[in-house]
């Protein structure tokens, strides 16, 4: 399913090498994962989330805070059967790992290397998700071949809206989710004091009319975190570098914080 991020012909996996008909090759590490971002494509060399960000990330997730928004995204894709997935901006693997049952061939791709490395290491040798490929690379070129895709997701992550209707088959379907307009209010009313609510509707429009929204979910997930909890939360997102550190370190000082987390899911169809 992979294709040459530099010239876009079809990678062939021999051992642990993906080859191309150009003799360009790229090993897979021994942590299981395959390094597609040429520095052609990068405009940082630490592209994507940091390192502390993707272990808030890691242990704020583990503790089963967003387990609600998972179950519901394991049931569509459970409805939809797809046998290929690409999961765009995967992070730490925490949604991809429930899309690969039943066969399915899941790619799951990240622009940050320490989130790559951590999903496959934390999946390596969970037999069940064995059908997920882990690779570094960008969705300025998805690296993988046209009309390969059942299914693009991208969860809170960018919407490369070209890419994707060009790794889409006819009739391929995309599912995102994003922060509903009350998400996490509590939290950032404390960071910001004033708090603007979150627009999830703009990706309709900006998806229009290459895709149609075919179906919606609204899910509400009511958390009390504890301190540490708290301070991942906080971490793992966007506001810790947005918030003014007297704010968030006053945050963080709490304790048994109560805030409601809220999603909203999006799925859309490839229009033909």
């Amino acid at each position: 399913m992979l294709t040459c991020p530099i010239c876009q012909t079809v990678l062939d996996l021999q051992g642990k090498t993906y080859t191309c008909q150009n003799r360009h090759s790229y090993d897979i590490s021994k942590d299981g994962y395959v390094n597609l971002h040429i520095v052609q494509h990068k405009n940082s060399h630490h592209a994507g989330d940091t390192p502390e960000s993707v272990q808030a990330r890691r242990r704020f997730l583990s503790g089963g805070h967003y387990q609600p928004l998972r179950d519901e995204i394991a049931s569509i894709i459970n409805k939809l059967s797809p046998k290929t997935i690409l999961d765009i901006g995967c992070g730490e693997g925490y949604y991809t790992s429930i899309l690969a049952d039943d066969g399915r061939q899941v790619i799951g791709l990240d622009i940050a290397k320490t989130a790559i490395i951590t999903a496959s290491k934390t999946y390596k040798n969970q037999d069940i998700h064995g059908g997920i490929t882990w690779v570094v690379g960008t969705g300025v070129v998805l690296p993988v071949a046209d009309g390969d895709m059942d299914i693009c997701t991208s969860f809170f992550s960018p919407l490369p809206k070209a890419e994707m209707l060009r790794a889409l088959k006819t009739g391929g379907h995309l599912l995102i989710a994003t922060p509903a307009q009350q998400h996490l209010y509590a939290m950032r009313e404390q960071l910001f004091g004033v708090v603007k609510p979150h627009d999830p509707t703009k990706f309709i429009t900006q998806l229009s009319p290459e895709f149609t929204l075919i179906d919606e979910w609204c899910i509400d997930a009511p958390l009390m975190l504890d301190g540490q909890s708290l301070a991942d939360l906080i971490d793992m997102t966007p506001y810790t570098y947005k918030a003014k550190l007297d704010r968030k370190t006053a945050l963080k000082m709490q304790s048994d914080f109560k805030v409601t987390a809220s999603f909203c899911i999006y799925l859309f169809k490839k229009t033909n």
